[in-house]
């Protein structure tokens, strides 16, 4: 579950760095767009991307139904927070499920009109020009807005876990990693907000 998650977290910093380009040099992202089309580079890519959040899938629904397991019959007396359990702690199955509703729709907006047209041998959508089609419109923006929030929990508890899964967090460094997490998932999301923000209201 950690290695799967820390690998998505870094393919979310790699996409984000790619999306922003939209906002500085529509040419720029045409190239990027162009340059990760149906290439075989970028289609091994895709596979292993997929082969990543098929097994993160996995793991999240195994380990919640151990967890479920554990507690037994009984639920708690007492359903209080305990002090140091964030709240997106508790409700990461939840979360994931409402990111993968999201990724649902961005897929079927952009990649099954970019590279999957391509490899089906049909011509791909203008990748700004998709931008502009999909964040113009109101409902959609919000919509990937509210996706990116559940982005947010989800990476802002899940950054630090990885940290604390593979052995690298400790008494000193717990409040420093989870520090670095919220960090990185506010730079991340953050990145990608801007572009759906710079589209919707500003263009």
């Amino acid at each position: 579950m950690a290695v799967t998650g820390g690998a998505l977290v870094l393919f979310l910093l790699f996409h984000g760095s790619m999306n922003i380009v939209a906002i500085f040099s529509e040419d720029s992202y045409r190239w990027i767009c162009e340059f990760l089309g149906a290439n075989w580079y970028a289609l091994v890519g895709t596979v292993g991307l997929a082969v990543l959040m098929v097994l993160h899938l996995i793991y999240a629904f195994i380990l919640s139904l151990e967890n479920y397991r554990a507690r037994g019959r009984q639920r708690y007396a007492v359903n209080e927070r305990p002090e140091g359990v964030s709240w997106a702690s508790k409700n990461m199955l939840a979360i994931g499920a409402f990111v993968l509703f999201g990724l649902a729709f961005h897929l079927y907006d952009f990649w099954a009109k970019m590279q999957l047209a391509e490899i089906k041998g049909n011509a791909p959508v203008d990748g700004i020009d998709q931008i502009k089609f999909i964040f113009s419109n109101n409902y959609f923006s919000v919509m990937y807005l509210l996706w990116l929030v559940a982005i947010w929990f989800h990476l802002s508890h899940g950054i630090a876990s990885v940290m604390q899964s593979i052995g690298w967090s400790n008494i000193q460094w717990k409040r420093r990693l989870e520090w670095l997490g919220n960090f990185f998932a506010i730079v991340i999301v953050a990145m990608f907000a801007s572009v759906v923000i710079y589209y919707w209201l500003i263009v």
